[in-house]
């Protein structure tokens, strides 16, 4: 079966959608360009339908490699059968495919190598056939004892023949494959783990897992991860506990034969290879697949979190202010116009130990005043509190309409001091790089936050303790999905935006720039090929992805790709329509003239398939749309509480701000964010809080208790409306 037909099976579609998804990958095409662009040959999957195909396809692809190696391997030592050859083929995974494979890796010098260069493997044999059913042991191996001068082949006793035999013996028992196999499955089902409490600097932290047990099978992630890190930190012991007599007896119905002479030697290599060779291996087996469980949810979270938050709808055509906290070093300013552009900048010291409050107000009214500011972006870190207080007093004296929200400034600071913001800001110091990137936090989401490493940007779980790699490529697939998503304006965007965009990388958007500041702003799409390094393919991924407002073609602002142009004004001359009616609003009919039709015909006669007509028709209806727009807007604030002010029973709105395994976490305004737990969450039964719930979503809850000795905020989401 080739791979695209595995896939296709275990994704549920068809296997000729799942060979052009192949091709399509092969040939170089992105995930965005192919879920956007080519749904006819997909059957319309989405992109993460497709980043599931590709990664699947990565996998099998390196199990074909390995299942070559390992072939390759085999047959050079003259060991390969037809038995060896089709367990090959038909494995199906890399475990299974190393535990065939094990019998043959070359080893480090063992109890068992170097019985075997003492001659002793005919005499393990012997032993584990199992067929002699008179006489001793002993007796047979004193046929093996030697006086050889080098001592790495000498046998000096039977009880040692014997008991280098039974080494090998061992090894064997270790290293077949069906064994492991079946104990692996067994100790998968039934086995636990174990956590103990040491007496470490921060042992506190994890008092709840002393003494604990649990089913590996049912294990939640968050707490594999949580004793991983336990157990790193020196705080935990951890331990795999199986039945030790059910595992045993799994291996004696393999390797134990009649009885024979050799029935109680056979039974104790049984148990020294379990306990010595294969419970050590599997224990760190079944470790190690318990964190790349764990580490993929993790992973999977921060991508469930990431996506709302960077899909936060922009606050446009507004002024705002950044305003980055501080004490000491006072709190740093930057008002940006409705582009993004830095109008002013400046410091207060507001908060402690300075307290210049009346002198920092009017610094701050002046700039409301004078930029007609809208919007105050406050970040989050050290001092958010009281500059919180402060701002919510401040606004309440300003001559014009002002609001304020408290933006998260993860990654802030990495973002200020790299080279990026450097050749951005190369007139700034970093503290009013930051204080412009929290602005532009509040202003566009998406546009600001693809600048910083996401790793950084916080909505995850235990995201420092991920694989480096698998946690970027991810996250990296989350941001171009986005951007994508929303497209990009190509005379305005920021080469770290270009970027993202499909088809192009670092170089080419830098090159992008250029050609705009040499040449002014692009006038069409097509103008595009005259970038430098920006080949056909390159043009045919990203342009659909691009907008130009007011160019010469109304299309170059939507989301139609240029390959599509012909059908659609052929489309528009179907129906008596022209580029006026499009630039006019003019064509809102469309679809209800299509549908008297036919839309299969329309799309026939036309020359293009049904999803893209629907394409097409979508984005004529409204050029320029900003898929954001539709979502809920952000919660502005006027006034600020305090935690102290929370009583059980109150109602209040709230942003959720990082969806995790048990809950979710809300910011209620009181400089500390509530938890939901997944119990508290709805009436019905959900597996997980993402299914309800998306950092960013506005949401009402309920207080439930307050620890204030803690700072612990218990929220509920049930009951609400009834009261």
């Amino acid at each position: 079966m080739n791979n695209f037909e595995v896939i296709a099976l275990e994704l549920g579609i068809t296997p000729q959608h799942a060979e052009n998804i192949e091709k399509l990958i092969n040939e170089g095409c992105t995930i965005p360009f192919i879920a956007r662009y080519r749904k006819e040959l997909t059957g319309s999957c989405d992109d993460q339908t497709l980043r599931v195909f590709a990664d699947r396809l990565n996998y099998l692809r390196n199990l074909d490699k390995r299942k070559e190696e390992v072939t390759k391997l085999i047959t050079e030592q003259d060991k390969m059968t037809d038995e060896i050859k089709e367990k090959i083929e038909k494995a199906n995974t890399l475990t299974e495919l190393e535990d065939i494979y094990r019998p043959f890796r070359p080893k480090r010098e063992t109890r068992a190598t170097k019985a075997i260069a003492k001659g002793l493997q005919p005499l393990a044999d012997i032993i584990l056939a199992q067929k002699l059913k008179e006489g001793n042991p002993l007796e047979i191996a004193k046929d093996y004892v030697n006086n050889a001068e080098d001592e790495k082949k000498r046998v000096s006793t039977p009880e040692e023949a014997l008991q280098g035999a039974l080494d090998i013996i061992a090894e064997i028992i270790s290293d077949d494959a069906d064994v492991r196999k079946q104990l692996r499955k067994f100790m998968q089902d039934t086995a636990e783990i174990q956590t103990t409490l040491k007496e470490a600097e921060n042992f506190k932290t994890y008092e709840m897992y002393d003494g604990r047990k649990e089913p590996i099978k049912s294990i939640k992630s968050h707490r594999v991860l949580a004793i991983n890190r336990g157990e790193k930190e020196k705080c935990l012991k951890v331990d795999i506990i199986a039945n030790h007599d059910r595992c045993i007896q799994i291996v004696e119905k393999k390797f134990l034969k009649a009885e024979s002479i050799f029935t109680e030697v056979m039974k104790a290599t049984i148990v020294d290879s379990f306990d010595r060779l294969i419970m050590p291996s599997l224990d760190t087996e079944l470790r190690n697949e318990l964190t790349d469980v764990a580490n993929e949810q993790a992973i999977k979270m921060f991508k469930v979190n990431l996506k709302p938050l960077l899909m936060q709808p922009p606050l446009k055509h507004k002024t705002i202010l950044g305003f980055d906290p501080g004490y000491r070093t006072g709190c740093k300013l930057a008002v940006i116009d409705e582009n993004g552009k830095v109008l002013d900048k400046g410091v207060v010291y507001a908060t402690p130990p300075q307290n210049k409050i009346e002198e920092s107000e009017r610094i701050i009214l002046n700039m409301i005043d004078k930029y007609k500011i809208d919007c105050i972006s406050i970040g989050n870190g050290t001092a958010s509190k009281e500059s919180e207080i402060f701002i919510a007093n401040l606004i309440k004296k300003a001559h014009r309409p002002v609001s304020y929200m408290v933006v998260s400034e993860a990654g802030a600071s990495v973002y200020s001091a790299s080279k990026l913001a450097a050749e951005e800001f190369p007139e700034y110091d970093v503290t009013t790089r930051s204080a412009v990137s929290i602005a532009r936090r509040m202003q566009d989401p998406l546009a600001e936050l693809i600048k910083i490493d996401v790793k950084s940007i916080g909505v995850g779980q235990y995201q420092q303790d991920m694989p480096p790699k698998r946690l970027t490529e991810v996250l990296d697939g989350v941001v171009e999905d986005c951007v994508n998503s929303v497209g990009v304006d190509l005379n305005t965007a920021s080469p770290s935006l270009l970027s993202k965009v499909s088809g192009l990388n670092s170089s080419i958007a830098k090159n992008v720039v250029k050609y705009r500041e040499d040449n002014g702003a692009f006038k069409s799409r097509t103008e595009l090929k005259k970038v430098s390094k920006l080949g056909d393919k390159a043009f045919e991924q990203c342009a659909g992805f691009l907008r130009i407002t007011n160019g010469k073609n109304i299309l170059d602002n939507t989301a139609v790709h240029p390959e599509s142009y012909p059908a659609t004004e052929k489309l528009l001359k179907y129906f008596g329509m022209t580029d006026e009616d499009v630039k006019n609003g003019n064509v809102s009919h469309l679809p209800e003239l299509i549908a008297e039709k036919g839309s299969a015909k329309v799309a026939k006669e036309i020359g293009i398939g049904e999803p893209t007509l629907n394409d097409i028709v979508t984005e004529l209806l409204k050029p320029g749309r900003d898929i954001r727009d539709s979502l809920p807007k952000p919660n502005l604030r006027t006034d600020v509480m305090s935690i102290n002010d929370l009583q059980p029973g109150m109602v209040l709105t709230g942003t959720v701000r990082n969806v995790i395994d048990f809950g979710a976490f809300v910011d209620i305004a009181v400089h500390q964010d509530g938890l939901v737990h997944i119990s508290q969450i709805c009436d019905q039964y959900i597996k997980h809080p993402s299914e309800v719930l998306s950092v960013g979503q506005v949401v009402k809850v309920k207080v439930l208790s307050v620890d204030l000795e803690k700072n612990r905020i218990a929220l509920t989401m049930k009951n609400i409306e009834e009261e």
